[in-house]
């Protein structure tokens, strides 16, 4: 029973103070510390509780870390009993722990909703909006600090190096870095952001964008700035503008709000392109063409700050967003709508996926159904 109530008293105590107290889970394995890590994250400390009261020996404790997902139908045998702790024991299953040897060097799973930032190959942190701690590098530095939403790093850190970082922002979740140079980066739902934790003297700024970005790039005239999205790369010196660049969709789009942008593709490098704002480029993936049209850039940025605008949008197209930006799975049987082209603008801060749903059908008569994460179109 040492284990079971080892693991309980780390839980009591954060369910009291209402935080991890690292030095508390001193002498629990791996996959215990990365449970609890979990339990907090996802809000499930007292679940957590009443779930090791059913668990009677130390026996089933190890049976339940030790079980493997290859086996469906042992695993269910070993869970059945725990069935009104469903929440807990999807909890356990959804980030892999089942899998977990504590005898090997892997690093720890991580909860696919957590907005994670990998400071080394294998040092990942787990960020939390609302929080507030130090950025350090794998060899103890101090780069930079989060608080709440975003992370900022010094741009007086002692790094001679190129040394990355990634960010990774989950579905449903955003997020804002601000480089050493005093660039902002607001990181849509779904996307992976790599850059320097500092520019160097005497070379470009290049990052890495999956996903989708705005940036507000700090001018330097001797240091520009570039965007790498796939085989499209948006160069710059100073100013404010949007790219994004899903491997899902079949173009990158880059929209200019501030100062001019240069824009060229490693497919074709002659093809380069100067932009002024209002201007949207789309680099089509099949045919490495790239083509400009005059847009509403609002239509494009409102996603900063909650809003989702759609004009003339194809719902095969709006359903990617609200997918994202929902962090939910949309299954549409109805081929009809998915070739209709609407007018729409919601805010994910204030309406849910049900009222969006109820306002599509208010444009288009569908029917559907939500079952949590799932909405089923027919």
């Amino acid at each position: 029973m040492r284990r079971i109530e080892k693991i309980k008293s780390v839980l009591l105590n954060i369910k009291e103070s209402g935080e991890i107290d690292e030095g508390a889970l001193n002498g629990l394995a791996k996959s215990e510390k990365e449970m609890v890590f979990s339990l907090y994250e996802e809000n499930l400390i007292t679940e957590g509780l009443l779930f090791l009261e059913e668990l009677d020996t130390d026996k089933e404790w190890q049976q339940l870390l030790q079980r493997k997902m290859g086996s469906k139908k042992s695993s269910s045998n070993f869970v059945q009993p725990y069935l009104k702790y469903a929440a807990i024991v999807i909890a356990f299953l959804s980030v892999g722990y089942f899998l977990v040897n504590d005898k090997d060097d892997k690093p720890f799973p991580i909860s696919e909703m957590a907005i994670k930032l990998k400071v080394g190959d294998n040092d990942v942190k787990v960020l939390k909006k609302g929080e507030s701690q130090q950025i350090v590098s794998s060899t103890g530095k101090i780069l930079g600090i989060q608080q709440d939403d975003k992370i900022t790093y010094s741009p007086d850190s002692d790094i001679e190096e190129l040394i990355y970082n990634e960010l990774e922002v989950p579905f449903g979740k955003i997020f804002n870095v601000e480089l050493s140079d005093g660039t902002v980066v607001h990181l849509n739902s779904g996307s992976k952001l790599r850059y320097p934790v500092k520019f160097l003297k005497k070379t470009k700024r290049e990052v890495f964008i999956e996903g989708e970005a705005y940036f507000k790039v700090s001018k330097d005239t001797e240091h520009p700035f570039i965007v790498h999205a796939n085989e499209v790369a948006v160069e710059v010196l100073g100013t404010e503008f949007n790219v994004s660049s899903y491997e899902e969709d079949k173009e990158i789009n880059t929209v200019l709000v501030e100062g001019s942008v240069s824009i060229s593709n490693s497919i074709s490098p002659e093809d380069n392109i100067v932009i002024k704002p209002g201007i949207k480029a789309t680099w089509d993936k099949q045919s490495y063409a790239t083509k400009t049209e005059n847009v509403d850039v609002n239509l494009y940025t409102g996603w900063i700050d909650g809003k989702l605008r759609f004009r003339s949008t194809l719902f095969s197209d709006m359903q990617k967003k609200l997918e994202r930006s929902y962090n939910v799975s949309i299954t549409n049987y109805n081929t009809e709508l998915a070739n209709k082209k609407l007018n729409a603008h919601f805010n994910v801060n204030i309406e849910s996926i049900e009222d969006v749903m109820k306002s599509i059908g208010e444009i288009y008569p569908l029917k559907y159904e939500i079952s949590g994460e799932e909405i089923t179109i027919q």
